[in-house]
């Protein structure tokens, strides 16, 4: 709970800088009257965030809402979890490629969505496939989506900036990717990731479903090409990226052997009960 509430009002502080840092700057810049265009218009765009972020994040992977009649096991699979969760019923969304990933996006518990790869849904067993849902629904419950969704938003957005800047491309790149890092890195620790894991393996009554899914990810990222924009990373699982260039400033999660040998450790005794099966 202590994290949830956390993770709320870091949203709200990041909406509320927003709003203020650019009536200010529209103050310095022409006084009351501008900083009062400023504010109105930063407002409706923080409203819309919050309100459209779940949308516009979901539009920009490709993302297609998946129907009860077409996916009725995985619906149901979800529906099951997320109650034993204590979160409402997720949407589910397929996600374009061959890449296994999957991705959470959403205002709260009540109001979330989960993307999932048509590669993802390829590659994993049930058992695994149950880990990595249980996963997505932790960081609901916990609500990483709350913070973590307008966040890449606003950061999209600022790296998305650097391309007005026609010739001064590169150089504003060079200048806006890493304030756009710098909010995702502030804003987002790795720990979230590995309390989500544990939240996981509590919801699956095992932690081995999610540890083998992570294992098999790790090992589809280096034999399976992905393309999507860095400035995404924190809404995965597993990051896909290479850690390199802009990808590495951006990355928040812990290394896969180090999340695998959390939730290993959570039934140590795994090993014998394997040898004795």
């Amino acid at each position: 709970m202590l994290l949830g509430a956390r993770n709320v009002f870091k949203a709200w502080l990041l909406l509320a800088g927003f709003v203020v840092g650019f009536a200010a700057l529209g103050w310095w810049l022409g006084g009351l009257r501008l900083a009062s265009v400023f504010f109105v218009v930063c407002l409706l765009m923080a409203a819309t965030v919050y309100w459209y972020g779940p949308r516009i994040v979901l539009a920009s992977l490709g993302a297609r809402e998946l129907t009860l009649a077409e996916a009725t096991l995985l619906h149901t699979t979800a529906e099951r979890l997320a109650a034993k969760a204590g979160v409402g019923r997720p949407r589910l969304f397929a996600l374009p490629g061959g890449h296994p990933h999957s991705v959470s996006v959403g205002r709260g518990i009540s109001s979330s969505a989960i993307g999932l790869s048509q590669g993802l849904l390829a590659a994993l067993p049930p058992a695994e496939l149950e880990g990595m849902l249980a996963h997505e629904l932790a960081r609901i419950r916990q609500r990483d989506v709350v913070i973590q969704t307008p966040l890449v938003v606003f950061a999209g957005w600022l790296v998305e900036g650097s391309r007005i800047g026609g010739w001064l491309q590169r150089a504003l790149l060079f200048v806006l990717a890493p304030i756009a890092a710098a909010f995702v890195q502030a804003l987002l620790s790795p720990r979230r990731i590995t309390a989500a894991d544990r939240r996981a393996a509590l919801v699956c009554d095992s932690p081995h479903g999610l540890a083998d899914a992570l294992i098999r990810l790790e090992q589809a990222n280096e034999l399976v090409e992905f393309e999507a924009s860095p400035v995404t990373e924190p809404l995965y699982a597993v990051n896909p990226f290479e850690p390199v260039g802009l990808a590495a400033m951006f990355s928040t999660h812990p290394p896969i052997a180090d999340r695998v040998a959390a939730l290993r450790a959570l039934d140590p005794d795994w090993r014998e009960k394997l040898r004795a099966a």
